[in-house]
């Protein structure tokens, strides 16, 4: 023994006999607990600057595609995020809704578009990209924004792109595409996963990364709700027409619910875990959806990288329970939050260890709208000309819907690296507001082959 060791363990023996045993004990314990090892290090990954207010600066144009709810929703979260914002085109496949989304602004933000900028018909993003805009948010059904995002970033537009971003591999292949793209010309690119910019998830997201749930085992996420909103087909509608403004309950369009608005909750477990899907194995069925051709329910148990699996639910059925949500699960706790919710850390006996705290929040910031504050971090980067593109990010969450959709439909595994790389397009080969044969969209048979 060195003397320096002989010495440490006399005072040690000292202490012993001053404290006495059972206090030492207690101290000795509480001592050894030591900080879990962080996921990541700060600085490794990404978290925006959640301010109240875009910083001001030159003025940028903006044009909207898509001028239905969540478009002209879009459009005043981005009027009230910044100042010397003008609205400057709007593009839509029909006259009414883009009557309704010009009064929304004329009431509400006091925006009036000239006629000759208001565009019409299958080609009006390109309509909207080609005159003087300096951004867009394309907000159309998701079957189209692939090919948008790739018309803006040729036009070196910044895009704002609603989630999700595509409806098949085709798609994600394109978007993936357009990103490299639009990162090269410096571009800035924003998506519609809005809980990335919402206070309470980016404070539980650190708190993960930095290791207060330890290692990442798995996970659960759920978007289950009553039946979403349908159109019964009305006089002088074509059929093409019609499937476009009941947009939601066809899959070419929307990729079915699991895609479309699960997505969200596969997202989060996604961007906290760092990890994504290498196969999924999923079944689901129709059992009340009343118009369209797609499911009503799913449920996806995913395998990640490193043995992790992530058991997926989401329903859009009356009369049945609800829950939005999405938890996560580490090798010394776990975090539980969904939108509407503080969020909340456990360690595995239940013992709080973390909870966001709202009061404070609301007496430290004024705006705590995610839609808004995601159009607040948009423009700050784009007037720092600091790009930021979580084009990748969203399109890689949305392959792992689509991969848990085409395992239900098919009741075949499917792996992540056959779903990026086949041939899969739900897209008509020629859109025409015509009538087409409904008979070919059918609801998909698992086990059938088809």
């Amino acid at each position: 023994m060195s003397r320096r060791k002989f010495l440490s363990y006399s005072a040690l023996a000292g202490g012993i006999a001053a404290v006495g045993v059972p206090q030492l004990l207690v101290s000795c314990s509480d001592g050894s607990k030591t900080k879990n090892k962080p996921l990541r290090q700060p600085g490794d990954y990404y978290v925006p600057e959640l301010v109240d207010k875009a910083i001001d600066g030159r003025p940028l144009k903006a044009g909207l595609i898509g001028c239905g709810g969540r478009g002209t929703g879009a459009i005043l979260n981005l009027l009230a995020a910044a100042d010397n914002i003008q609205v400057t085109a709007l593009g839509d496949m029909f006259p009414d809704r883009m009557a309704t989304c010009r009064e929304k602004l004329k009431e509400n933000a006091g925006v009036e578009v000239p006629d000759d900028n208001c565009f019409l018909g299958f080609d009006a993003y390109k309509k909207v990209c080609d005159s003087d805009v300096d951004l867009v948010l394309d907000c159309t059904p998701p079957a189209f924004r692939p090919e948008h995002f790739r018309y803006a970033t040729e036009k070196g537009k910044h895009s704002f792109l609603e989630k999700p971003v595509a409806v098949d591999p085709e798609g994600y292949r394109l978007v993936m595409a357009t990103a490299k793209q639009a990162a090269a010309k410096q571009l800035s690119v924003i998506t519609g996963t809005q809980r990335h910019h919402q206070r309470c998830y980016i404070e539980a997201y650190k708190r993960i990364q930095d290791g207060m749930i330890g290692r990442i085992t798995g996970g659960n996420v759920y978007w289950n709700q009553s039946q979403l909103w349908y159109k019964t087909k009305q006089a002088g509608w074509s059929d093409v027409e019609w499937m476009i403004r009941d947009w939601v309950n066809w899959k070419w369009l929307s990729g079915d619910h699991i895609v479309e608005q699960h997505v969200h909750n596969i997202d989060v477990f996604m961007w906290f875990s760092g990890l994504k899907p290498i196969k999924a194995t999923g079944f689901g069925s129709r059992q009340r959806r009343l118009t369209g051709d797609q499911y009503d329910n799913f449920s996806v148990d995913f395998e990640f990288e490193n043995g992790v699996h992530l058991h997926s639910m989401c329903r859009q059925i009356d009369g049945c329970s609800h829950n939005v949500s999405e938890r996560v699960n580490g090798t010394h706790g776990y975090w539980e939050g969904s939108a509407g919710n503080r969020g909340v850390i456990r360690d595995l006996d239940g013992n709080v260890l973390w909870e966001y705290d709202h009061e404070a929040a609301e007496g430290e910031y004024s705006q705590h709208d995610p839609y808004t504050l995601e159009h607040i971090n948009w423009v700050n980067h784009i007037r720092r000309g600091e790009p930021i593109n979580q084009a990748e990010e969203t399109a890689q969450s949305t392959l792992a819907g689509i991969m848990g959709r085409e395992s239900a439909y098919t009741g075949q595994t499917v792996g992540w690296d056959e779903m990026s790389a086949m041939s899969l397009s739900y897209m008509p080969e020629n859109l025409e507001l015509k009538n087409v044969d409904l008979g070919k969209y059918t609801v998909p048979v698992p086990g059938s082959g088809k």
